[in-house]
């Protein structure tokens, strides 16, 4: 059964930052994917990257010779245990065997949802499975995305429309359920074992996975793909996280790939699951532009990229559609059929940037889902016309935002003027006028429900002036010049108090900013609110060329995969904090592997965090959905409707009466 694949680590947690999340792909509409199989790499295209000398020698890499032993010989050494291998669809199945129905599904469709029973009674009938023959498996989709993919390459993957398109055309063996336990999935793999020392991972692959171009996909791909990603000239530092655990990959023959780590890791599990490349394709490309993104050829595989999951791209038009189809090599291979077909023949994302222009897109039936704001939820999807078409449900969700501080500014250099900054903020004002009531303050980067929360609850940030201003004071942001602005000495001349946010143009993210501006002007701070495009947005806060900015994370599988967040140095450290405690934590969270002692390590990071205030936690945000009546099949986890297994691929639509 097909399940949308959930390669995650920590590159799951830019999905969110930022907010629309978007980067913008290249031009026109792409051919289907088998159009360049490797055999046939147009000659002119092969000899550019023949001619052009390869750049990286051994010293550039970032692995160390290593020697595997031969295959007898550790199957010989190592005691395997065996590892989950599932069906992410018929573990939902068995689930749902177990829980009560509370309404038909004609009962949920008449009802709209104005409190907690409309919304259980609507989830419970509408986010079941189909029973056999009552999907329509010739159905198409229309999904909504916010911005245009960044890229097709599933190394390059970070941002929410990516991991929506790239997860159902891209293969992969790991995948984990609604409550984020990893197994390995049946559509790829034959069985999983892992070492009772947790030194190896053995996975043998199905022999029925075939490339998009018809070629096989081979344990050697896999091996491949690490050896990619390990290039650092490759620009792929968020999948590279977590990888870089990894000693070693060996492909021993087409279906046995054993994964050597370079420690006895808790976070073991979740470093081999990373996206896989066609080798047959890269192996002639990679090392002449490693960039994967800058030569002729590689600009043709980026609009014509070869598919390894149930879907290939065969329509990509820049900044308005991008259409999947079906792929048949994926459900029948050498004339047997070996999966059932995926649910939906078809399905075309929608790029809809504008959340007023996408509703009204969900209310003419355009588009067949979206996820709704406040405002939307509250006051714009209550009447006829949009129950009409339409039903819409919520959730919780492990989504938290946040104004970030940039600790390598003269302004936010000093813990308490970070603090200062949270206890200026009207939390209670923006909760309820501008979230309308519907989102949960957040008090720092775990869930509270989630195991690594502090057992001790976190008391979320309220706004007090006195507070703020007396820290401004006590960090030396005084008005010296008594021209209404706070000011300090800083190499030698006076620098007013006055900094810039960056903020997605979504209009709750710049109200958010602008309440801000005003709680600032009452202490003596002055703030511009600098709206701008997601793509440049991202950009900004890469580079670190900011003073604060608003964003967001979404919950990653493990809570090690935060540590891309706060450990010095690291990748999507963009505010620059550095705590050495911080660092030690994440480490010996790493290496505990009781996870009652992994909580408390975790728990504790939370606490620092919370006293340094690198971030002004705000908010969680919870899912809330519109969806067609004709959908059936959304089931949520802590991730939304989607990211995890079978996410997206429980979605279907029924037979016509």
């Amino acid at each position: 059964m097909l399940q949308q694949k959930s390669t995650d680590r920590d590159w799951w947690l830019v999905v969110i930052l930022l907010m629309g999340i978007v980067g913008i792909g290249a031009a026109g509409c792409g051919r289907q994917a088998s159009d360049i199989p490797a055999d046939v790499l147009p000659e002119s295209l092969v000899a550019e990257a023949a001619r052009t000398k390869p750049l990286n020698t051994p010293a550039d890499r970032l692995l160390e010779v290593f020697e595997p032993p031969a295959l007898d010989i550790l199957n010989r050494d190592a005691k395997w245990i065996d590892r989950p291998v599932r069906d992410g669809l018929e573990l939902m199945r068995s689930q749902q065997k177990e829980e009560p129905l509370l309404a038909t599904v004609e009962e949920a469709l008449a009802i709209k949802n104005d409190a907690a029973p409309a919304n259980a009674k609507i989830l419970s009938a509408l986010g079941r499975l189909p029973r056999p023959a009552e999907a329509n498996r010739e159905a198409r989709v229309d999904r909504h995305v916010v911005g245009d993919l960044g890229s097709t390459n599933p190394i390059m993957i970070s941002t929410s429309a990516e991991f929506d398109i790239l997860g159902l055309t891209g293969f992969g063996l790991f995948s984990f359920d609604c409550a984020l336990e990893p197994f390995a999935t049946t559509d790829t793999v034959a069985s999983w074992q892992s070492s009772t020392d947790g030194m190896f991972d053995k996975v043998v692959l199905r022999d029925d996975v075939v490339w998009s171009d018809g070629r096989p996909i081979t344990a050697h791909d896999i091996a491949f793909t690490f050896q990619v990603i390990m290039d650092p000239r490759v620009p792929v530092p968020a999948v590279r996280s977590g990888t870089d655990q990894l000693r070693w990959v060996h492909a021993y023959d087409d279906r046995t790939v054993v994964f050597f780590h370079k420690e006895a890791l808790a976070t073991n599990v979740w470093n081999i699951n990373f996206p896989v490349l066609p080798k047959h394709i890269y192996e002639r490309t990679w090392e002449a532009d490693p960039t994967l993104k800058d030569s002729t050829i590689h600009v043709q595989l980026e609009q014509s990229p070869v598919s390894g999951g149930p879907y290939e791209i065969v329509e990509r038009k820049r900044g308005q559609q991008i259409v999947l189809k079906r792929r048949p090599s994926w459900t029948t291979v050498r004339g047997k059929q070996v999966r059932e077909d995926p649910f939906f023949k078809e399905i075309r994302f929608r790029i809809i940037e504008d959340p007023n222009t996408s509703l009204l897109a969900l209310k003419s039936g355009e588009i067949d889902e979206m996820m709704l704001l406040p405002e939307q939820w509250t006051t714009q999807t209550t009447g006829d016309d949009f129950y009409e078409r339409n039903t819409k449900v919520t959730a919780p969700e492990w989504v938290s935002f946040h104004f970030g501080w940039n600790i390598d500014t003269p302004f936010f250099a000093d813990r308490r003027v970070r603090r200062a900054m949270s206890y200026a903020f009207e939390h209670d004002r923006m909760l309820e006028e501008l979230c309308y009531g519907l989102y949960t303050p957040a008090a720092g980067n775990f869930h509270e429900t989630s195991w690594m929360a502090p057992k001790k609850k976190l008391v979320p940030a309220k706004q007090d002036l006195d507070k703020a201003e007396a820290l401004l004071d006590e960090a030396g942001w005084v008005d010296h010049d008594n021209d209404g602005v706070r000011d300090k000495e800083v190499n030698g001349r006076l620098v007013p108090f006055e900094f810039s946010i960056l903020v997605n143009q979504q209009p709750l993210r710049v109200a958010i900013c602008t309440l801000l501006q005003q709680n600032l002007e009452q202490v003596g701070v002055r703030l511009n609110v600098r709206p701008m495009e997601s793509t440049v947005l991202q950009q900004l806060t890469q580079e670190r060329k900011f003073e604060a900015y608003f964003g967001g994370w979404g919950a990653g599988t493990d809570p090690d995969t935060s540590e891309n967040i706060w450990a010095t140095g690291a990748g999507r450290n963009f505010t620059s904090y550095s705590n050495p405690e911080v660092d030690r934590l994440f480490a010996e969270g790493r290496r505990e592997l009781d996870r009652e002692k992994r909580a408390e390590k975790y728990a504790r990071i939370q606490e620092i965090l919370y006293e340094d205030q690198p971030y002004t936690w705000l908010y969680w945000r919870n899912s809330f959905y519109g969806f067609s009546k004709d959908l059936r099949g959304y089931v949520f986890s802590p991730r939304g409707p989607y990211h995890y297994s079978p996410g997206f691929s429980s979605l279907w639509m029924p037979q016509a009466e």
